[in-house]
């Protein structure tokens, strides 16, 4: 098994945190992992965007060009990237701020209000979070508990902030599970 992420939006919306988190997930699973960041010419409102790779096999490169899971926060990132993803990946996409969709037929595609379900849950800080749970429910890349304890671990020195992130990682894979559950399972996405 190998899952490779491509994670991209603006510098500030938790871009690089949400590769890190998956990425030390895969590690707590004993998965082979590789993380790489790359930004744009400015840190805060510029393009942001990370590699993940998980894997059972040793990893030959850390840059992913073509995709199993693409997470676009942003629409300059959906247009820049979609192209890029392999036949039948994954789409998740932040519908909150981006008011197009993936052009092509062959993906799974999923629309993840991340801001909205940010502010149900009283803190919009937490959309990144919604969207790492969204995409380990829709892509399985890696197990749920491991993204937990990851969250515990990398949040140790500010524990106030762990119980809104599990809250916000709940709500990302309720989201994908009431998708499922109405039989809305987007194509290629099994």
């Amino acid at each position: 098994m190998i899952k490779e992420i491509l994670i991209s939006g603006f510098g500030g919306q938790g871009v690089m945190m949400m590769g890190q988190l998956i990425t030390y997930a895969g590690m707590l699973s004993g998965k082979q992992v590789s993380w790489m960041p790359s930004y744009g010419p400015e840190m805060r409102g510029g393009t942001a965007y990370c590699s993940v790779i998980i894997s059972d096999q040793p990893i030959g490169a850390p840059i992913v060009t073509e995709p199993d899971v693409l997470v676009a926060m942003n629409k300059p990132s959906l247009i820049k990237f979609e192209g890029n993803v392999k036949n039948d990946g994954i789409v998740l996409f932040n519908s909150s701020i981006i008011d197009v969709e993936p052009k092509r037929s062959d993906l799974a595609v999923f629309k993840v209000p991340a801001n909205e379900l940010a502010r149900e849950i009283g803190n919009d800080k937490t959309a990144n979070m919604i969207m790492v749970g969204a995409v380990i429910a829709a892509s399985r890349a890696v197990d749920e508990t491991a993204v937990e304890q990851a969250l515990i671990k990398v949040f140790s020195k500010k524990p106030k902030l762990i119980d809104i992130n599990k809250l916000a990682l709940e709500k990302g894979r309720q989201m994908i599970g009431q998708v499922a559950a109405e039989g809305l399972w987007p194509k290629g996405s099994a």
